[in-house]
């Protein structure tokens, strides 16, 4: 947990073995954690800022505040992280209602 911290920090990255794993786990390409240059563009949602922001508390601006303040390669670590702790919730709640229901 506090490699992973420090990775989302941006304060390490992790090694190439490290990044293998994370891509096999994540079910993700090994190119997606390279950065794809600096500068690069972030494409934009479209959606407007209202809705960006409705519903959240402080703490979740903060935390798009950070997670917009990292670099490319940390912003999709963390997205990826993310994204697979959601599926593996999603998965969770469907065997509960599978069981229960």
């Amino acid at each position: 947990l506090h490699g992973v911290r420090r990775w989302l920090l941006g304060e390490t990255m992790p090694g190439p073995r490290k990044l293998t794993t994370l891509a096999q786990w994540l079910r993700v390409p090994l190119e997606d954690f390279v950065d794809a240059g600096e500068g690069a563009a972030l494409r934009a949602t479209g959606e407007p800022l209202h809705k960006w922001h409705a519903g959240l508390g402080y703490d979740d601006r903060e935390l798009f505040d950070i997670y917009l303040k990292l670099p490319v390669p940390q912003r999709r670590l963390a997205r990826e992280v993310i994204l697979a702790i959601a599926r593996a919730h999603e998965a969770g709640e469907a065997q509960r209602k599978d069981r229960d229901g």
